[in-house]
């Protein structure tokens, strides 16, 4: 499931989009007892998509027949949006900008996928319908909160999916199922037509097997909306990164690996394939990243996410999972003081970090220290998932673009993953940083 695959197979008339969709149905109904999907388009549903491409050119259309999962807080015209909560559920006449901009280009929307909560958490169990399981070792998490959008790509469901990155749910379920995940640069791929978590920091993310389908995707998806008000035009590519480039790397005392010591040698692993590739590693100071990621739950923007339920949650709080609410909840007590003492310390941070960015190429970081059982992220799930985002909470904040990699694999075949990252709108620099890793790691 990677675009040159699919298009070869059209090409060479092994199948058409219409067979290809059965034979997806039937993937999906095999893994029928892992909660990826919340609604598969039927037949019916389908009709439109399929009978417009049996009249296309395939030439005309990039993503002639490409299949695609929406993680359902994305709209999808005529399919339920439920955010994974179902008394929230909505029935949307128009799709999300970036959808229809997908669509077309000719790619098929297969259906919507399970997600945390109102995009609540980094683990993937905090679901209504289910935790959702990992591909490669069921006892395990996906990740969230993107966790159906990640496990439909790594089960060959289909090319590619979106997810949405507020504090790392476009790039942990990646690490966990050996994908690579890209969040562009904030505001370059619109948020009109997605239910906001934190709407000042949301983004759209992309998952896929192939860094060529990424930077192909991505093109398509950095289309310039100007209904949202949060968008952003990508501007000229400011530079690609040479052959001799500088990378950060956090010095040592600020990594953390929970314990995981098998992720700390294929972290240090991975960091010698960047200097194999020409790179070479700059310890850098990472506290002030650090210290923005603190902001991201424990400052007001909390609030964001409040003011995006607080209807549901005042009238029907019994709608929402309980470490959900506890969560959205704590949004109500915070004050307009509040947010302008963490606007000024995060503004110091970003003041920081762009002196450190702008000392090297790029900086790469484990994308998580460890990876959990299901069981174990249900018997302590507040300090679990926030373990998982302690590579990932500050990136938004920070105005930040991220790229997460697939970086080997532990004893037990479960994944690795590294993130490379890099000050905002550098988003084809680092695609093509990330396909310059892959072709190495491959």
């Amino acid at each position: 499931m990677t675009l040159l695959h699919v298009k070869q197979n059209y090409a060479q008339n092994m199948c058409t989009p219409r067979e290809l969709v059965q034979q997806i149905k039937e993937c999906i109904a095999h893994f029928s007892d892992n909660p990826i999907w919340l609604h598969v388009l039927s037949d019916a549903e389908l009709e439109p998509y399929l009978t417009r491409l049996e009249h296309a050119k395939m030439e005309e259309l990039p993503l002639y027949g490409v299949p695609f999962a929406i993680k359902d807080n994305i709209d999808l015209a005529g399919i339920p949006t439920t955010a994974a909560c179902p008394d929230f559920s909505y029935l949307p006449e128009r799709s999300a900008y970036v959808v229809e901009r997908l669509i077309e280009a000719g790619a098929i929307p297969i259906g919507k996928t399970n997600l945390d909560q109102f995009a609540t958490g980094l683990v993937g169990t905090r679901s209504p319908y289910g935790a959702c399981q990992n591909s490669i070792d069921s006892a395990y998490i996906s990740g969230g909160s993107s966790s159906g959008s990640a496990v439909s790509v790594a089960l060959d469901m289909v090319v590619f999916s979106l997810g949405t990155d507020t504090a790392g749910s476009g790039r942990v379920p990646a690490a966990f199922n050996n994908l690579l995940g890209f969040k562009a640069s904030k505001g370059v791929v619109s948020t009109s037509g997605v239910v906001p978590a934190c709407r000042s920091l949301d983004c759209v993310s992309l998952f896929c097997k192939e860094a060529s389908d990424v930077s192909t995707i991505f093109e398509i998806m950095a289309s310039f909306d100007e209904e949202d008000v949060y968008a952003r035009a990508l501007p000229p590519q400011k530079s690609t990164i040479p052959f001799n480039f500088t990378f950060g790397v956090p010095k040592a005392s600020d990594l953390q690996f929970f314990g995981d010591t098998e992720a700390k040698v294929l972290f240090e692993k991975s960091i010698q394939r960047l200097i194999g590739l020409g790179g070479i590693p700059k310890v850098i100071d990472f506290n002030p990243f650090l210290e923005a990621a603190n902001l991201l739950y424990s400052g007001p923007w909390v609030a964001e996410r409040y003011f995006a339920t607080q209807t549901l949650l005042h009238t029907s709080p019994e709608s929402f999972l309980e470490v959900t609410r506890a969560i959205i909840a704590q949004g109500e007590m915070k004050k307009a003081s509040e947010y302008f003492e963490a606007e000024y310390q995060l503004k110091a941070y970003r003041r920081a970090a762009e002196k450190i960015l702008a000392e090297v190429d790029f900086c790469v970081t484990p994308t998580t220290g460890t990876i959990y059982t299901i069981e174990a992220v249900q018997a302590d799930p507040i300090t679990l998932n926030s373990n998982l985002g302690y590579y990932t909470n500050f990136m938004n904040l920070l105005d930040l673009v991220a790229y997460a990699l697939p970086a080997g694999e532990r004893s037990n075949h479960l994944p690795f993953g590294i993130t490379l990252f890099a000050d905002h709108f550098n988003d084809r620099a680092l695609l093509e940083m990330g396909e310059r890793y892959r072709k190495e790691s491959v």
